[in-house]
Formats: structure tokens, sequence, C-alpha cells
């Protein structure tokens, strides 16, 4: 026999792989009809689709605020100079 018949893997398989973010996985008569994009120009896409489609979260402000805050406190404390300083 082979394993994935054993209800293991089968009760795992959906989550055990993950589809590639860049990579094109479909045949090259498909890829090509498409305008063949190469895996640079993709990543490109995916990248500025991503971007485009951020939503900062709703905390994130006053976490900014916490850390600047640490930051210029531990300044004031004497705490390690500046990179390069």
């Amino acid at each position: 026999g082979h394993f994935f018949a054993a209800a293991h893997p089968m009760a795992r398989f959906d989550q055990a792989f993950y589809e590639p973010l860049v990579a094109d996985l479909r045949n090259f008569g498909t890829w090509e009809g498409d305008g063949a994009a190469p895996a640079d120009v993709r990543a490109t896409a995916i990248w500025k689709e991503r971007l485009a489609a951020y939503q900062p979260p709703p905390e994130g402000a006053a976490r900014g605020e916490r850390v600047a805050a640490f930051i210029d406190r531990r300044t004031a404390e004497g705490g390690a100079p500046p990179s390069g300083g």
C-alpha cells in the first residue's frame, strides 16, 4: 500500500502543503499563452498588490508612540549611543 490512505495523512493533507507564492505551476502552453511572465514580474505584481491592500493594525499608532516614549526615556537615562557615534 501507500500511506496516503491512512487516517493521519488524510486528516492533514490539505494543511501540509501550500501553493507557492511566485512560482507558476501551470503547464508551459498555458503560461506562454498568458504572456509568459517571468518570476520577477510576478513577484513585483504580488508585492505591489499586497502593499496597496495593506491596512495598518488599529493599535499600530499607539504602539509606535509607546516605543518612541521608551526610546526617549532610555536615551535620557544614558542609553547606548547611536550607531556610528
